[in-house]
């Protein structure tokens, strides 16, 4: 019990100082994370809409620890549209977002083929999924992922910030 008890104290001492570093500071911890594109064969691209942030974004998330970033985008792309990458992603690129005050670096994938798969939709987590053209995105769809898009298309020169 003392152990635990223990544990728990220097946990909660621990984050406090790391939140009191961020404060004098201001520099907040570099974070990494995944996006995927998926296209069909309509000139369509795959978009997510989250419950807990406002625009349309490519499927992706958080890499998980021991996880390549490459894993983290098929798993985030089937967890959020029901979608299983049938072949390897092939890497677009990596990029700099500093929305918010952040340094999230962004890890760009593109989905080979793929087909859809039976499961129960994260209605906690996403709000709404649906393939658009990529020349009428949907309004809020985020300025990221529409440069991206852009670049794809070949409208636009490539840029290292999201």
């Amino acid at each position: 019990m003392t152990t635990r008890l223990g544990r728990i104290v220097g946990s909660t001492i621990n984050a406090y100082q790391r939140v009191a570093k961020l404060g004098r500071t201001g520099r907040w911890p570099l974070t990494i994370g995944v996006r995927i594109i998926v296209r069909d064969g309509d000139d369509r691209v795959l978009l997510v809409r989250h419950t807990y942030t406002p625009g349309w974004h490519f499927p992706g998330g958080a890499i998980d620890k021991r996880e390549t970033a490459a894993d983290a985008a098929v798993r985030e792309l089937r967890e959020e549209a029901l979608i299983e990458a049938t072949s390897p992603p092939k890497l677009v690129g990596v990029y700099l977002s500093t929305v918010q005050h952040k340094s999230d670096h962004i890890v760009l994938f593109q989905a080979g083929d793929w087909r859809t798969i039976e499961g129960k939709k994260r209605a906690l987590e996403i709000a709404e999924t649906g393939f658009f053209p990529t020349r009428d995105l949907p309004k809020g769809t985020t300025g990221g992922t529409r440069r991206r898009v852009a670049e794809i298309l070949g409208d636009a020169a490539p840029s290292s910030a999201w």
